[in-house]
């Protein structure tokens, strides 16, 4: 059904409206150069779920376009979205979905106080809240490296600024067919498009009248809505860290990413539709909502709302990365053989974000693994990380570790890594992608050490393993990686001795190497948490594990002579 509202400044929005009229609201808002036949594949998606409202923004499609460019500001966006949510849900909240230019000007709805109370939820998908995007690029928290590639992805829009030269860019054609090659760029099949060289042309005001004092001058806009970001593992203009940088302005957030393009909501609607189904159905359900703590909201979002799985939790590097990633949003599911171990840590991690659970589990029992998928995929749904940590078994120096020992890390440990990622990864590729996998692999390998024994070998095998798994799952955007966290202290290997030998302190032996050069636990599982998105191949933590491999490559000698004095190297 079409109908059109008349905005605060006599503009008229073309809606279209379809669904049950007693299903819960969804408005979608579309970006540029889009219209609002860019939600045609998500609303048969969805069609019988919801009353589905899609408009065309002032100057596309259908709808008016104002005179000059301050019709085109912010301001005027948001009470656009506001009229538009009065007409098609008067008297009920709406839940609020935007694309790319949609979705900035949804975010200057639901951080407007007028307008809060409008609605149930927001659902942004490729596009920040200008204001946010300012601070972030002033302040750099995620590091120079993500705003310097964030500036290379918008680099268009000093082209948008440009008079003359892109309307030209339009109408001949030419803005078009690249427009065509970004949009297959991570997407696969996209539905063609409905644009008109109207459009195109109308929306450039969108970033004249908008960009530079938003970005320049940026207000501290924040809202108590329920936030869902949805970000493509493919996006063509934004990065991760600008998309979850919202957690710092959001009370209740919730970051996922998805395998797709810029434009998934035509080319993988399924993966857009199954994440909208969960959180609106969390929202009307009247779920407690995932408040974040400030130490939580100082780290922004990658983490919020994400569910967690951690094999290997009960203590050392496990435990750690346990409650970095707590601390940073996530519900952690902490699994570990060691059930009170692994229950003490969920107790921790509850303290900084609630939700966390226990989870018993023998990691060399496959079974036993997958049942624990089951149940986590149950209770939380499918999880966005899994880190498999199955280190174990024991060590020393070969001659004198016993036979039926000698080689029970590599088996164990790759037996683990290999069960945990057998059980979560089918999931995480069917619910979409762009869910993440880390598999720890043990210490040490580079250099050699006196109480090494057979783990120079098992962290080779997972570090093999993860790399095939990696190429496996690539087309599906779930990410796998290696994490080469040397030697740790308080980790597996500090405590792991041949069975029978007297620890280090009861011998009077010097610390052992972890002890004395090792990184602390936390400091590897901050390092973790800030690469997992970008999902590296391999990612070495601490200085020595980084140059362990030249310094054997080109001094072996002097390697060999250390390590067997038990000095570090």
């Amino acid at each position: 059904m079409h109908r059109y509202v008349t905005a605060s400044d006599g503009q008229r929005l073309a809606v279209r409206t379809t669904g049950p009229a007693d299903r819960p609201v969804l408005l979608l808002v579309h970006g540029y150069p889009d219209n609002s036949s860019v939600w045609d594949a998500l609303v048969e998606e969805l069609a019988g779920e919801y009353r589905i409202a899609a408009y065309d923004v002032r100057g596309a499609g259908r709808s008016t376009a104002p005179g000059t460019r301050a019709g085109y500001r912010m301001d005027r966006l948001a009470s656009d979205v506001a009229a538009v949510a009065d007409a098609v849900a008067p008297g009920r909240p709406v839940h609020l979905v935007g694309h790319d230019w949609g979705s900035i000007q949804s975010w200057h709805a639901v951080t407007e106080p007028r307008y809060a109370d409008r609605f149930a939820s927001y659902t942004s998908i490729s596009g920040p809240s200008l204001d946010h995007a300012g601070h972030w690029f002033r302040s750099a928290p995620d590091g120079l490296r993500a705003v310097l590639r964030q500036a290379v992805r918008s680099g268009y829009i000093g082209f948008f600024h440009t008079p003359v030269v892109p309307e030209l860019a339009w109408l001949t054609g030419l803005g078009g067919r690249v427009l065509a090659g970004l949009e297959r760029f991570g997407g696969g099949d996209v539905r063609p498009a409905r644009r008109t060289t109207r459009d195109h042309v109308n929306g450039l005001a969108l970033y004249r009248a908008n960009m530079a004092p938003r970005l320049t001058r940026p207000a501290g806009r924040r809202t108590a809505v329920p936030v869902q970001v949805l970000a493509p593992t493919h996006d063509a203009f934004m990065v991760d860290q600008l998309q979850s940088n919202a957690g710092r302005w959001v009370d209740d957030l919730r970051f996922h990413r998805f395998h797709g393009g810029h434009w998934s909501l035509r080319s993988r609607p399924g993966a857009v539709a199954a994440r909208l189904r969960a959180f609106v159905g969390e929202v009307e359900a009247g779920t407690p909502r995932h408040r974040r703590s400030p130490a939580a909201r100082r780290h922004g979002g990658a983490f919020a709302g994400q569910v967690a799985v951690v094999i290997g939790a009960g203590g050392g590097l496990g435990r750690a990365l346990c409650l970095e990633l707590a601390e940073r949003g996530a519900r952690v599911v902490a699994a570990d053989p060691d059930g009170p171990a692994a229950e003490r840590t969920a107790e921790l991690c509850s303290l900084l974000t609630p939700g966390a659970a226990a989870r018993p589990v023998d990691v060399a029992d496959a079974a036993a693994v997958e049942k624990l998928a089951a149940r986590v995929r149950e209770e939380y749904g499918v999880p966005d990380l899994v880190v498999n940590n199955a280190v174990t078994g024991a060590a020393g120096p070969p001659p004198r570790t016993p036979a039926a020992d000698a080689g029970s890390p590599v088996g164990t440990v790759l037996r683990g890594v290999a069960h945990g990622c057998r059980a979560f990864a089918p999931m995480m590729v069917e619910a979409g992608g762009g869910g993440r996998i880390v598999n720890i692999a043990p210490a040490p390998g580079h250099p050699p050490s006196l109480r090494g024994g057979a783990y120079p070998a098992a962290r080779a095998a997972v570090s093999a393993f993860s790399r095939s798994l990696r190429g496996e799952l690539a087309a599906s955007g779930v990410g796998v990686t290696a994490v080469l966290p040397g030697p740790v202290v308080g980790g597996a290997l500090d405590a792991a001795r041949p069975p029978g030998s007297p620890a280090p302190e009861e011998a009077g032996a010097r610390p052992s190497l972890p002890s004395r050069c090792g990184n602390a636990a936390e400091r590897a599982a901050r390092s973790i948490a800030d690469a997992v998105a970008d999902a590296p191949a391999v990612l070495p933590v601490g200085a020595g594990t980084r140059l362990g491999p030249y310094l054997s490559r080109f001094a072996p000698g002097a390697v060999r002579a250390l390590a067997g004095a038990g000095l570090p190297v």
